[in-house]
């Protein structure tokens, strides 16, 4: 197995403190948003052996095993990362695979060059993503019920917002989700401003189920997703928690520190809380608007101690290992690829001893055993 040299990404929403804490570094007084475990062409991690990617490239039948490139092909279908939210990421949602297949061949077929800020299509492939919370994580995740979302906005007293509240008791759910989120997102940026800075200062005053939008518009004056935000459900989130998002559930990452996997794509539509391109026509296409429970997830535990975070997809499958002093060592063996990723204690992964935040890349077929007193993740492909 070939320990793990990863990059982190200094995104602008990124704690400053969070990754350096885990990884017992200290901290550059820069925001250090996300750590790339993985071969995707952006930050591929470094091996003895090159780059995860060129290593992979070279080999991909002994890296990734025939079961694993007959099903996906000659790449690692996934991408895992630790996520360190210090401010509100962008209001997204990501195309199932169908919608990103057809946007791309669009794209390419229109010229729209790759690297262009316009660009909704980086790629070909879905995005669905699944973040497990190492410290109290906050994220807004789907949309709550049409009539919760008009008490929320009327409990405001704004009367430039009594429209959206009309709109939200007048028509069938999605309907009605629908045609807000398209008022707001289209409406005259100068009227919004003002109607988001109202809202922002009723939301300081009131605080309560208010205050995670007051902190989002400190972060965003004026922003029209502050107002979007408003019409999604608020999640808290305990460590060892998660949260799937599926194609076309609208989310954004608020607070907090997690373990993020992901199928390996960059297709990402905003809806707000954001300077980036927003296509509002493109968007309305994607978005399911369905309101309904956001769905935590907690581990299903199995006899041999694997903690399994269930999805519905293919391309990637997160557990973990909560390893006690003194107990017995766990043999991981698969004929998979796998990456194990240590977030507590210390673990023994082979020849390669694992402090928090520290990571390595398991061939297919190759020996691997854990054992130790730590967490450690792990992240394969589901057959």
């Amino acid at each position: 197995m070939d320990r793990l040299d990863n990059t982190v990404r200094p995104y602008a929403w990124g704690s400053t403190t969070a990754i350096p804490e885990l990884l017992g570094t200290k901290p550059t007084g820069e925001p250090q948003a996300e750590m790339w475990m993985g071969a995707h062409p952006g930050a591929p991690s470094r091996t003895g052996r090159g780059t995860l990617a060129e290593v992979i490239d070279a080999d991909p039948e002994r890296e990734l095993g025939p079961l694993a490139v007959a099903k996906f092909g000659p790449r690692l279908p996934f991408l895992l990362k630790l996520l360190a939210a210090g401010a509100p990421l962008s209001l997204q949602v990501h195309p199932d695979l169908r919608q990103a297949q057809e946007g791309y061949e669009d794209e390419e077929r229109r010229g729209v060059p790759v690297d262009a800020p316009h660009r909704n299509y980086k790629d070909a492939n879905h995005k669905p993503e699944l973040i497990c919370a190492l410290t109290e994580f906050d994220g807004l995740c789907g949309f709550r019920s049409p009539d919760e979302a008009a008490g929320l906005l009327d409990g405001l007293g704004v009367a430039s917002l009594k429209p959206y509240v009309d709109l939200l008791h007048a028509h069938p759910e999605e309907a009605a989700l629908r045609e807000v989120l398209t008022a707001i997102l289209a409406a005259d940026p100068e009227e919004m401003s003002h109607t988001v800075t109202e809202a922002t200062a009723a939301c300081t005053r009131l605080g309560g189920a208010y205050a995670p939008y007051a902190d989002i518009a400190h972060h965003y004056p004026g922003d029209p997703g502050v107002i979007a935000a408003m019409l999604l459900n608020h999640v808290r989130l305990q460590p060892g928690e998660a949260l799937f998002l599926g194609a076309g559930v609208p989310h954004a990452y608020l607070n907090g520190l997690g373990v993020e996997i992901m199928a390996n794509s960059d297709n990402v539509l905003r809806c707000g809380l954001t300077p980036k391109h927003v296509d509002i026509p493109e968007l309305l296409r994607i978005v399911r608007f369905e309101a309904g429970d956001p769905g935590v997830l907690r581990p299903e535990a199995s006899p041999d101690g694997e903690e399994v975070y269930e999805t519905p997809t293919d391309e990637f499958r997160l557990s973990r290992y909560v390893l006690p002093a003194g107990g017995a060592s766990h043999d991981l063996t698969l004929p998979l690829p796998q990456i194990l990723l240590c977030t507590a204690g210390t673990v023994r992964a082979g020849e390669h001893e694992l402090a928090p935040g520290r990571s390595v890349f398991v061939p297919a077929g190759e020996t691997a055993e854990v054992s130790g007193a730590g967490t450690v993740f792990r992240a394969t492909v589901r057959l």
